[in-house]
């Protein structure tokens, strides 16, 4: 019978149910890891709730960076950001190879996990190399710098260092629409990850549509530079996909 672990999609909860599966010695052929979610079981399975525990989580992320590399823990990490609901049992795969090949397992692109493994890595780090571009920011009347983004995968993580470091004199948030989490930054200090309830979510989303003149500074810009006769659909849908442009300020319509 298989027994599947089902933990929260966070990277603590995903390596605490790691440590559990592993931990309850019923071959890895016999476990399956998921993500907490409204699905109908599986037959014939026996679930198991793992909570987040920042203690396992430690203890696996020590085992990954002393017994494999710094290289794969930062291939689960990406891998762990992504929107593919089958991410908790493909880390678990890859780190069961892991385990057996040590260091070279990421360059092993032809075993299953590697190869599953390196794709959630790229697909997470693609996305994040293009928000980097396309964020933008309004002022409020505070002078706050606020962004709304709507990403696929949860690169806010990955964006929020480059942002700290570029406008470190600047009091900024930038928002995730879809998961509710906020990146804040205090000028000239440091940056927090936060969960953001029905209300303050409402309020940041207020914030990043307030309009000031920077926005229409973006607008004009675009229009401007534009040279009719050269522009192609086609070739701007492929540098910047259309599910980015919501949340654009030069684009037509919005804010």
């Amino acid at each position: 019978m298989m027994t599947i672990f089902r933990c929260q999609d966070s990277f603590e909860g995903i390596l605490s149910g790691v440590y559990d599966a592993w931990s309850s010695r019923l071959g890895h052929e016999n476990v399956k890891l998921e993500v907490e979610a409204e699905e109908t079981p599986e037959l014939f399975a026996e679930y198991i709730e793992v909570p987040p525990d920042e203690e396992k989580a430690k203890k696996v992320i020590i085992s990954v960076q002393n017994k494999i590399s710094k290289e794969a823990y930062d291939m689960i990490f990406k891998a762990s950001l992504s929107y593919e609901k089958e991410k908790p049992d493909r880390i678990y795969r890859f780190l069961v190879d892991g385990f057996r090949y040590g260091r070279k397992i990421t360059q092993m692109l032809k075993e299953d996990s590697v190869f599953h493994i390196f794709a959630l890595d790229r697909n997470v780090s693609n996305e994040a190399h293009l928000l980097l571009g396309f964020v933008r920011f309004s002022q409020t009347g505070d002078g706050i710098l606020v962004s709304k983004i709507t990403p696929k995968n949860n690169v806010l993580p990955l964006i929020a260092p480059h942002f700290a470091d570029r406008l470190s004199g600047e009091d900024w948030m930038i928002y995730d629409v879809k998961r509710k989490r906020a990146a804040l930054h205090q000028k000239n200090k440091g940056w927090i990850l936060a969960d953001l309830n029905a209300e303050q979510g409402n309020m940041a989303l207020a914030m990043a549509d307030e309009k000031d003149m920077f926005q229409e500074l973006w607008k004009v810009f675009f229009q401007t530079i534009a040279i009719k006769e050269r522009i192609n659909p086609r070739c701007q849908r492929t540098h910047l996909p259309i599910r980015y442009r919501g949340n654009m300020l030069e684009f037509p319509g919005n804010n």
